[in-house]
């Protein structure tokens, strides 16, 4: 693992999710709250592998209509296949600005993909989406007047309501006609309340949690036209991959939902 200035004895929620998905860039503080998090939902491990299939197959899916650049807020820790690998596999000049507020998720981004020119790492904090929107104007790596593709991948749960409903709407409405909104969001209903405590608990006080009903998380997208199967749970979305999904079972909750949505032209 790479040396940063950080506390090893707090957990954080992209190593916790590193060590869901079989990482090493994680701490025992990390590991201890990711087991704790497992005994309080035994099919997070599920989730979160299911989620970056799914990341990688909305790249794949996005990059095949010709979209030639991406931004990804609230990246974390690069886990390969990353988003722009996913995308160069169609388009090989595709252009990825990560963004995180984590300092150990930018400082390890830009360590590992400082060779890259077409790549850019962007440290903000997503509440802060007008000064995210200028960066991306300035540093030339992006155009929002040509097609885009968003990624706010298993990171709205992050974020109070209206934190997230204020990002949401902000990027639907300066991405240009053909761009993609890419999403998957923690879902909740009346019967994962209490589950929902526990999972929190795991987390810590540091890190706040607020899962979204599927009307909420369906709401995200607006007006954009849905890609099928439109806003269903993470583990049944479609990929290419064969192995890429852990079980042929429904889990017990539906855990994440994900879509894609396309700004019609």
């Amino acid at each position: 693992m790479l040396a940063y200035d950080v506390d090893p004895s707090k957990p954080n929620a992209a190593r916790i999710y590193d060590y869901l998905l079989g990482g090493k860039d994680n701490f025992a503080a990390d590991r201890a709250a990711a087991e704790q998090l497992l005994r309080a939902l035994p099919d997070a491990a599920r989730f979160a592998k299911a989620n970056r299939a799914f990341l990688a197959a909305a790249v794949r899916h996005v990059a095949g209509h010709g979209i030639e650049q991406y931004v990804d807020i609230g990246a974390g820790l690069p886990t390969s296949p990353n988003v722009h690998e996913c995308a160069r596999a169609a388009v090989p000049g595709a252009r990825v600005t990560y963004v995180d507020n984590d300092p150990v998720v930018v400082s390890h981004a830009r360590a590992v993909l400082a060779a890259d020119d077409l790549v850019r790492v962007l440290s903000a904090d997503a509440r802060d989406y007008e000064a995210i929107l200028s960066a991306l104007e300035l540093g030339g790596t992006i155009d929002l007047s040509r097609p885009v593709c968003v990624l706010l991948v298993s990171m709205l749960h992050f974020l109070a309501d209206s934190d997230a409903d204020a990002l949401v709407a902000a990027l639907r409405d300066r991405m240009a006609p053909g761009s993609y909104l890419v999403l998957s969001a923690g879902c909740r209903d009346d019967s994962t309340v209490p589950m929902g405590e526990q999972i929190q608990s795991a987390y810590g006080s540091r890190i706040l949690l607020s899962g979204r009903t599927s009307a909420e998380i369906a709401a995200y997208f607006g007006d954009l036209e849905l890609v099928p199967p439109g806003v269903v749970p993470v583990t049944e979305w479609p990929v290419e991959v064969p192995h890429a999904r852990q079980a042929t079972s429904a889990p017990a909750t539906p855990g994440m939902l994900a879509g894609i949505g396309r700004k019609r032209p």
